[in-house]
């Protein structure tokens, strides 16, 4: 083990805080990206053709603006909103700056996700609601966002792990993370163990996400 591994043997003290920064950002950018994507992915249907607050200005800009975000390549969209970062955080580098990219691009990402799951609902279940007098307050609370369930947890289950893998990405920036550490040991240095080390960690989380997902999906799913 210590020829194969001596190098992650020598560093093993920074492990720990390394997994914990690319947990806190998971959970933090995840919560609000999920937050904003759902909202995004409510407005786009409600306001798309046919919708029950149909209007085609909003839709075409939110649908726009969505297709144009989940378009740029995540490593080009970190430079590209840094003037954004920096004004919300003051600077462009660590782990608090990276959460600005981290929820640009994947909110956009999410709102997709959101929008298909709700799409995919009986359009007959709506146009009942309608028939029964529900304002489209309710029918968003008591429709949209209760009929398919499971199609949402997908959606966001699909949406973390793709998350996971951003968050290796701004490591580049300084963010902190498994990332930061990948690249400046197994990168920089050639330390090819502490890579395969920490391939395996984000591995490990990915797979944690998707047994929460699948459970919480085979809770909702009637």
């Amino acid at each position: 083990m210590e020829a194969w591994f001596s190098n992650v043997i020598t560093y093993a003290d920074e492990f720990p805080s390394a997994i914990a920064d690319t947990l806190y950002m998971l959970i933090i950018s995840g919560v609000i990206s999920t937050i904003l994507g759902l909202f995004l992915g409510v407005i786009v249907v409600v306001t798309r053709k046919g919708g029950i607050l149909e209007n085609k200005v909003v839709f075409w800009i939110l649908d726009k603006i969505i297709n144009l975000f989940r378009s740029i390549p995540f490593i080009i969209l970190v430079p590209t909103v840094a003037v954004v970062t920096r004004f919300i955080c003051g600077t462009t580098i660590g782990m608090q700056a990276a959460l600005v990219p981290l929820v640009i691009g994947t909110a956009p990402f999410i709102a997709r996700q959101m929008e298909t799951s709700m799409m995919e609902i009986d359009p007959g279940i709506i146009e009942a609601s309608q028939a029964m007098g529900l304002s489209p307050k309710e029918i968003i609370f008591k429709v949209l966002l209760r009929e398919n369930i499971p199609g949402m947890i997908r959606g966001i289950t699909i949406s973390m792990i793709a998350l996971v893998g951003q968050i290796a990405i701004v490591g580049t920036i300084g963010a902190g993370g498994l990332g930061d550490m990948a690249i400046r040991y197994g990168l920089y240095r050639s330390m090819g163990d502490i890579t395969f080390v920490i391939i395996v960690l984000i591995l490990l989380i990915i797979s944690v996400i998707q047994i929460i997902g699948d459970r919480l999906v085979d809770k909702f799913t009637r």
